[in-house]
């Protein structure tokens, strides 16, 4: 009887290291983002519009150079990033389902960001495509190798 208990406790434990890993990758991966996109506003500043009016940059966005979407991919693919790499690190079981999980998560945001912002096709396709699953991927590849030294 004690020792389902325990096995109960146990499963538990992990099952709550999980979600909170899964949560502070998460978190700390959108901290990323929202520094790189700062970063690149501050770098690339769209003269005269307000970036936080949804409508005014999705007008804006399909007429942009090349370079004003060069921050938003490194803020998508970096937050993916650093967010699947915390979450494997902290997961207790099934530490390859955390990380993906943020790529899962991430990519629903970048489907609504792409959906709510028109930008250009070539950035949606290359956004969706490789800023999301791929780096959360990556990030797990980094947790891997970096838990193994």
């Amino acid at each position: 009887m004690y020792l389902v208990y325990l096995i109960k406790q146990i499963i538990m434990h992990s099952i709550l290291k999980n979600i909170l890993a899964i949560l502070l990758g998460f978190i700390i991966g959108s901290i990323v983002n929202m520094l790189v996109i700062n970063m690149g506003h501050s770098i690339f500043p769209i003269a005269g519009i307000d970036i936080n009016n949804l409508e005014v940059l999705s007008k804006i966005m399909p007429t942009l150079d090349f370079n004003y979407f060069i921050f938003p991919f490194l803020a998508h693919a970096l937050g993916t990033l650093v967010g699947a790499f915390v979450a494997y690190s902290i997961s207790d079981i099934n530490k390859t389902t955390s990380a993906l999980a943020i790529g899962i998560i991430f990519l629903l945001g970048g489907i609504t960001a792409n959906y709510l912002i028109t930008g250009p096709i070539w950035f949606t396709i290359t956004d969706l495509l490789l800023a999301y699953i791929p780096m959360a991927w990556i990030g797990k590849k980094i947790a891997q190798s970096v838990s193994k030294k």
